[in-house]
């Protein structure tokens, strides 16, 4: 049981520094690419394309630190290139990663 909450706390600290070096180091194009791809859970199982819980720009914008019209255009630029699509819900695709990943 104990070794279970420090393996729990261990997990969650590991996640806020990386948020924080998200927040510090990344542009808000592969903050937002990082956050739909968390949302989507990839990397828990292998499914290249995964549908979101219902989530608005402004909430978007609110997680990333930046404003509703960039979300927007990212969003806008990441329909374009095929990453995420609108299809009953907002489904993002796992080749998102790639601009997580693009330095």
């Amino acid at each position: 049981m104990r070794v279970w909450r420090l393996d729990g706390v261990l997990s969650r600290n590991i996640r806020i520094e990386e948020d924080l070096i998200d927040q510090l180091f990344n542009s808000s194009e592969k903050r937002l690419a990082r956050t739909l791809l968390l949302l989507a859970r990839y990397g828990k199982e292998p499914h290249p394309e995964r549908t979101l819980p219902k989530v608005s720009q402004d909430l978007l914008a609110e997680m990333i630190s930046t404003t509703r019209s960039r979300v927007n255009f990212f969003m806008n630029r990441f329909e374009k290139m095929g990453f995420i699509r609108y299809n009953g819900g907002l489904q993002v695709h796992s080749s998102l990663l790639s601009v997580v990943l693009h330095d």
